[in-house]
This record gives structure tokens, sequence and C-alpha cells, in this order.
């Protein structure tokens, strides 16, 4: 029984990502009611079958962005509509087939049982997962635990994940970044800057060959700047909020 809620969403927000894109929707939609997709701007033909979708699915609801504005972007704009719609929370999910659609259920109803706080997925990986990407998120997520002295985030990258609304655009309104690639880390350090808590669940990662319709946009080179910039940047923040961490941490010893 697929369950419904009027307080909680799937928000899947896709650019260029194959034919997978249908059969992560319809998976996710076998799990959850209501489902969104963001369409970042796609010019591979998904947006006009995902809409075509909709004429048969009244759970399904797909809008589309005249142009390509990076992930962060397409998920605010989600957020936004969410909002104005009533709903508390987003699980967001990744369009490519990567993420487990079977595993909604359970990080819904971590998100209800502690609605103030965020739940991340733990990546389990298989045999198909880049050696080179698993390694390479250990700096990242070495970064983002220092940035918030240990507050418990497992993984800073997995972009399957539970935000509470109104902490998320907050955070997101308040300054330019986490638009592009950088938003994921960049939602997890911000938030628990701002007092919201991460609770840690695992959930199994597959990386699709290309023969299998796999699609990625990730780029070596270009990412690990973006991702560079955007520690420089939230480690100076750190260091202009080290005091009041710092209290926070004692004031929850006492």
């Amino acid at each position: 029984m697929i369950a419904t809620s009027v307080t909680h969403i799937v928000l899947i927000p896709s650019y260029n990502p194959g034919v997978k894109v249908y059969e992560t929707v319809r998976a996710a939609r076998q799990y959850w009611n209501p489902v969104w997709v963001v369409v970042d701007g796609s010019n591979d033909g998904t947006a006009e079958g995902l809409l075509a979708m909709t004429a048969e699915d009244t759970g399904l609801r797909v809008m589309v962005l005249p142009h390509n504005q990076g992930k962060g972007a397409a998920v605010l704009y989600g957020l936004e509509q969410a909002a104005a719609g009533g709903f508390s929370h987003v699980l967001t999910m990744d369009s490519d087939g990567q993420h487990p659609p079977e595993c909604i259920p359970g990080f819904m109803a971590a998100s209800a049982q502690e609605p103030a706080a965020m739940i991340l997925g733990m990546p389990v990986f298989d045999a198909c997962a880049p050696a080179l990407r698993v390694k390479g998120r250990k700096i990242s997520n070495w970064w983002a635990n220092l940035e918030t002295l240990w507050a418990g985030i497992g993984d800073s990258l997995f972009g399957f994940r539970v935000y509470p609304v109104e902490p998320l655009r907050r955070v997101m309104r308040g300054q330019p970044w986490m638009r592009h690639f950088d938003f994921d880390p960049e939602a997890v350090v911000r938030l628990c800057w701002r007092g919201v808590r991460p609770v840690n669940l695992p959930a199994p990662v597959r990386y699709y060959r290309k023969d299998e319709g796999g699609v990625s946009h990730f780029r070596y080179l270009r990412d690990n700047v973006l991702l560079t910039w955007m520690h420089t940047r939230l480690f100076a923040g750190f260091v202009l909020r080290l005091p009041i961490l710092l209290s926070k941490r004692a004031m929850a010893r006492i």
C-alpha cells in the first residue's frame, strides 16, 4: 500500500538523467504519495516524458524550469513550492536510479518521529561503486565534521535524505551559494550550525554503467574545485562561529 502524506513529499531534482528517470519515479511512487520532480532545464526529452506520466498519475507532480540552474537551485524551487502547499518536510533523491526507493518509508517514518532533525542517508556501496569517488568523499566528510565539531554527520555528500523545509529555506535564502553540486554538503553543515540534528540511516547506493542506462554529470576537476571553494568558505564561517559552537557543546554536556 502506498503511503500518502500531507506533510512529507519526495522531491526529485532532475537534469538530463536519461531513461532511468522513468524507472526512478515509478519506483518512488510505489512507496510514497506525493512525489514531485523538478526538471532543471533538461534537453534530453525527459521533461516531456515525465509530464506525460502525470496524465495517468495524480500523485505525481512535474515542474519544469526553463534552463539549467543547478541541483541546489532545483531543490530550492521545490522547497518554495512545498512550503506554499503546506508541506513541512522533503525527502530528496537523485533521478538517475542510484538512490534506494525502498528506503523511502523508513526515512519518512524516522522524520515523523523526530521532525526537527534531518535524516541523512549513509551510503552502502556495492562492488560497482567507483573506488576514486568512494575514497574521495572521505575528504569532504572529514571537513564537514570538523566544521560542525563532529556533530554527527555520517556522510555529507549522499543526497538521499529528509530535510525540514523551513530551516533549509532560511539557510538557502540567507546566502547565494548551495545552488549547484555544492548543495548537499553545505546544506548539512549550515543546518547543523542552526541546531538541526543529523540522524544517520544506512541506504544502499548503486552506480549504473553506461550500457545499463547510467548517466553521470560528475566532473572530477570541476566538481572538486567547487567543493574546495565550498569548504574554504565554510571553514571561514566555522572559525567565526567557533565560540558559539564550543559554548553549545559545553551546554550539551551539562
